[in-house]
């Protein structure tokens, strides 16, 4: 992949192509920093099933001169308008452009638009210009009580959530 040739749009997932870069962004962060889990496995292998279909979405950000897609977040939907901001992703060659940024902002615009009451994440960190770019979004960590699913992934060392 070359450097940015131009700005960057953010869409939702729409195709098998998108798919395939969702899961190639995510698998190359997860797998050289952390484990991937069978959890990170099934989510990743058919996001429109696992992620799109019980009402969530997968934001992609793609160069608008090549249209290659250069990062990605997922928004998972639970029970009672709760969200989980997920699989954020920039391409190392992408990354110091503020793409991370426009995917966090268009993430909270999607859930708003998606009826979303509660937005919360897991991070690690290890990921500090991560945390950092959720904490300028308005992210505050949150202790393991507040978080609204049961068993979430082990790498999850600081959850999150939007205030």
């Amino acid at each position: 992949m070359s450097p940015l040739s131009a700005p960057t749009v953010v869409s939702s997932i729409a195709s098998p192509s998108d798919a395939d870069a969702f899961r190639a962004l995510n698998e190359e962060w997860i797998s050289r920093l952390f484990t991937l889990e069978e959890e990170d496995r099934a989510v990743l292998g058919n996001p429109f099933d696992r992620i799109v279909g019980p009402g969530g979405d997968v934001l992609l950000a793609r160069d608008t001169g090549s249209g290659a897609v250069v990062g990605c977040v997922a928004l998972l939907a639970y029970p009672d308008a709760v969200f989980e901001l997920a699989k954020m992703a920039v391409a190392p060659v992408a990354q110091g452009h503020g793409i991370g940024r426009q995917l966090i902002a268009a993430a909270i615009d999607r859930v708003r638009e998606l009826g979303g009451a509660r937005l919360f994440l897991g991070t690690n960190s290890k990921l500090g210009p991560a945390v950092h770019l959720y904490e300028d979004a308005g992210f505050v960590r949150i202790t393991c009580d507040r978080l609204p699913v049961a068993d979430y992934y082990a790498r999850a060392d600081i959850l999150m959530e939007l205030m």
